[in-house]
């Protein structure tokens, strides 16, 4: 049972890195949207689609090859040592590069050359900061973690007020300030990316103890390995980014034009109601991944994937449940905009997806700590694939619905592929019949309140209620032993 308690504590750490940075992230996004102007608020939305992309670009993969390496690897150093080396290398090429061509990017996103500046700092200082984050949590310090990557997040959001609110209020009471000297006043999106690297340059700082460490020697066998194992991470990473971003591209080129901003406005900002199933996939994700690679050489392994599995089910398919139920309730303080509203028939389907994809991770555990990266990156694209097409195919036919349709069939196929090639390549006894029933269960009760009893909350409680009672039911003498557990630490 330490395992789990273990598990669960170190994911309820992470959970609170992950959500009160998304949280503080949403609640400026109205801000945002009042301190920019239209044009600019597309041009901030446009460039971090791109930065997603270069994201993964830069990284490489090696965030995930790094935890491999770092549990199997007898010389831990070594591998943070060859790790950092490389990032620092591929950050060099990436700028030199860019800055080679520097004038067809500005022409590109037509912004300020001295915002671009500050977007590819952003992303190196940012691809920089991944190893030490992941030193942090192989070593089991969540807190740590936590508190730099929250931190990272309140001085962005403090530094975006003081830049886009507090200065030009200020200026406009004292127009012949000397700040105004030095202030410019249409320089929204400079200063919103001002205030990320400034952030992002701090985080490094509060990181450096990595980079202080470092011994002037690379082990370029080492790298090789890394290398096979982390290059289909990328080519995933790039076919995710498809995955969770596609929707909105072909969303912008398929809609009708007199139905298009309103559509992408809308469906973009009810999305954002299944932003608590990501953060509680977020930080599951976050915990679990260390542990996979740790727990792999034990005898045991397969049984432990099993059963937190399972309990992820569990705990998702309840997480779901409820979202839908108070959707409509979330959605009156979350998207206060009424006009946007009409989006809301792509709820349940984005809130299934993205627990689909959940388990899609725990089961991608398979060919992680067997070195079989290619193989995620192989589901993956079959996964853009299908976003891809389906998108071309349904949005056409049913509008914004069939984007979200395309969401939920892309990972379900990703969840079953993965399931099916790893059992023949490295069996784990998941428990097939409860999690059929509790997934099962949720989405029937899931999909069934929201089409016929949608804001009847007697009856979406009475559905709760039933959908915990059976899990307690079922699972009583594992609910008795956790509270036994931990009542007496």
């Amino acid at each position: 049972m330490s395992v789990y308690k273990n598990l669960f504590k170190t994911t309820l750490i992470y959970g609170i890195a992950t959500v009160v940075p998304k949280m503080i992230g949403f609640f400026m996004t109205p801000y945002h949207t009042e301190w920019l102007p239209v044009g600019a608020y597309k041009d901030y939305t446009l460039i971090f689609s791109w930065m997603m992309f270069f994201n993964v670009v830069l990284t490489f993969g090696m965030e995930t090859a790094f935890f491999r390496f770092y549990n199997k690897h007898d010389n831990k150093k070594e591998v943070v040592n060859n790790t950092l080396w490389f990032l620092i290398t591929v950050c060099t090429v990436f700028l030199g590069i860019v800055y080679l061509f520097k004038d067809s990017i500005d022409a590109y996103f037509g912004i300020p050359p001295i915002v671009v500046g500050f977007l590819i700092w952003i992303l190196i200082l940012d691809t920089l900061a991944v190893i030490p984050f992941a030193v942090l949590r192989a070593d089991q310090r969540p807190i740590k973690y936590s508190a730099v990557k929250i931190l990272n997040v309140l001085i962005n959001a403090g530094l975006t007020v003081l830049f886009l609110y507090t200065i030009p209020q200020y200026l406009k009471a004292h127009p012949t300030s000397t700040i105004s000297t030095y202030f410019i006043s249409d320089f929204q999106v400079g200063y919103l990316f001002l205030a990320n690297i400034m952030a992002s340059a701090l985080t490094l700082v509060l990181l450096s103890k990595n980079y202080l460490q470092l011994k002037l020697k690379f082990d370029k066998k080492l790298l090789k390995e890394m290398l096979v194992y982390s290059f289909p991470v990328m080519i995933a990473g790039l076919a995710f980014v498809v995955n969770e971003t596609f929707d909105k591209v072909f969303l912008d080129i398929l809609l009708p034009k007199n139905f298009k901003d309103l559509g992408l406005a809308s469906y973009g900002a009810i999305y954002k109601i299944g932003v608590f199933m990501v953060l509680f996939r977020m930080a599951y994700s976050l915990g679990i991944e260390p542990f996979f690679f740790s727990y792999a050489k034990n005898d045991d392994a397969p049984i432990k994937y099993a059963a937190i599995t399972k309990y992820f089910v569990i705990f998702g398919s309840t997480a779901m449940l409820f979202i839908v139920v108070f959707a409509d309730f979330i959605k009156t303080f979350y998207v206060p905009k009424q006009e946007y509203w009409f989006a809301m028939e792509i709820v349940p389907y984005i809130i299934l997806a993205n627990l689909l994809l959940g388990i899609y991770t725990n089961l991608s555990v398979w060919y992680k700590i067997q070195d079989k990266t290619k193989i995620g990156a192989y589901i993956s694209i079959i996964g853009a694939v299908v976003t891809v097409l389906l998108n071309i195919i349904l949005i056409p036919k049913i509008g914004l619905l069939g984007s979200a349709i395309t969401t939920l069939i892309a990972y379900a196929v990703m969840m079953l592929i993965s399931y099916f090639m790893g059992q023949k390549s490295y069996p784990i006894p998941y428990d097939k019949k409860a999690i059929s029933l509790y997934l099962g269960l949720a989405t029937i009760l899931s999909f069934g309140y929201f089409y016929y009893f949608r804001e009847n909350y007697f009856v979406g409680i009475l559905f709760i209620l039933i959908f915990v009672g059976l899990i307690y039911y079922n699972e009583k003498v594992m609910i008795q032993r956790i509270i036994k557990s931990v009542l007496k630490r």
